[in-house]
């Protein structure tokens, strides 16, 4: 339940100009995006209670998947329904980087997330997507400015079984993988006639190629992060009745014991404007792990506690990405995608 404190809570409109392209002005507004709360003094140290937010692109179907290449100094981030990704850098406007992103079959489904969702970096810089439609997690292997993607399979079935819709994932430095593989992609969902799994799992592929299911009892896992010692494994539960966000120490293979949950988001749900479950988040410098959740980017300590929230305006939000310095934030929002400046550390 959040928790506010007067002396600290500021609420601070950020304004942004632009016209959306999907609902009305009365339902999405992009004059007042939204603001920042703090709950706690923890959160000025992770975004400045003044920072300024800017839509830099806009008049997507359901933007996702954020991932920052710093190679390129260009922002990456899918829209699932679309079946695309998009490419963004400073200066520029965004631009069509690859379709189709997830989903390649010569009929077209109905229903369902065909494009890429989950959008990482391996430690080479290669990216690896979470394809939806196609139900695997692919590596793109033909490098970011060739004419024609190559993809190469990591994953696309356990025990002889396809995979339900991989939808996030993350990677270690030592190039495991980890990802989470809910229902919510498939057209029908769990009762969707082409599913062949019966569990919701959160998988890992090592850097060998080896694939391991780590657990399979949290109800619609979504998004997944790594502390950054990567000792702890953080995996967001979107469960519409009880969403979650839970914590899993790593042993020394990578396995998962000692697990709790982190903050439940039941309550913070029932009280939102925007009522939406646990989804993808990443990890500031600092430990604080920065999720969509109800009504924005959830701003929750390494212990738990909800200290800020980055409220978005009148529109879901699913994921955010850091640039390479964790000084600026991006967030994927329904029809968006925004950057907001935190602050510099000395």
């Amino acid at each position: 339940m959040k928790r506010f404190i007067p002396a600290l809570l500021l609420y601070i409109l950020i304004s942004s100009c632009g016209e959306n392209t999907h609902q009305s002005p009365a339902q999405k507004s992009d004059t007042a995006i939204g603001k920042i709360e703090i709950y706690d003094a923890a959160a000025l140290q992770a975004i400045d209670s003044n920072a300024a937010i800017e839509i830099i692109a806009k008049g997507y179907t359901w933007s996702e998947g954020p991932v920052w290449v710093p190679a390129k100094q260009i922002l990456l981030f899918s829209d699932v329904i679309e079946n695309k990704i998009y490419q963004w850098k400073e200066g520029d406007t965004a631009k069509l980087y690859l379709t189709p992103s997830g989903y390649t079959g010569a009929v077209k489904r109905i229903g369902g997330e065909d494009g890429s969702n989950g959008l990482t970096l391996d430690k080479n810089g290669n990216l690896l997507l979470c394809q939806s439609g196609n139900r695997q997690v692919v590596k793109l292997n033909s490098g970011l400015d060739a004419p024609q993607p190559e993809f190469t399979v990591l994953a696309s079935s356990y025990n002889g079984k396809k995979f339900n819709s991989p939808n996030d994932l993350v990677t270690d430095s030592d190039n495991n993988i980890y990802f989470t593989d809910p229902v919510y992609g498939l057209p029908q969902r769990d009762k969707d006639s082409t599913r062949e799994l019966d569990i919701e799992g959160v998988y890992k592929i090592t850097a060998d190629g080896k694939l391991s299911l780590l657990i399979d009892s949290i109800k619609k896992p979504n998004g997944i992060a790594l502390s950054n010692d990567e000792k702890t494994l953080y995996i967001a539960s979107s469960d519409d009745e009880h969403p979650k966000w839970y914590a899993y120490d790593l042993d020394e293979d990578g396995n998962l014991k000692n697990g709790h949950i982190l903050l439940d988001a039941t309550v913070m749900k029932a009280n939102a404007t925007v009522k939406q479950g646990a989804d993808g988040f990443k990890v500031d410098k600092h430990g604080n792990i920065f999720s969509a959740g109800p009504d924005g980017i959830n701003i929750i300590s390494p212990e738990g506690k909800l200290i800020g929230l980055i409220k978005v305006y009148n529109r879901p939000t699913s994921n955010c990405a850091f640039n390479e310095t964790k000084d600026i934030l991006f967030i994927t929002a329904d029809d968006v995608v925004i950057k907001i400046k935190l602050h510099n550390q000395g």
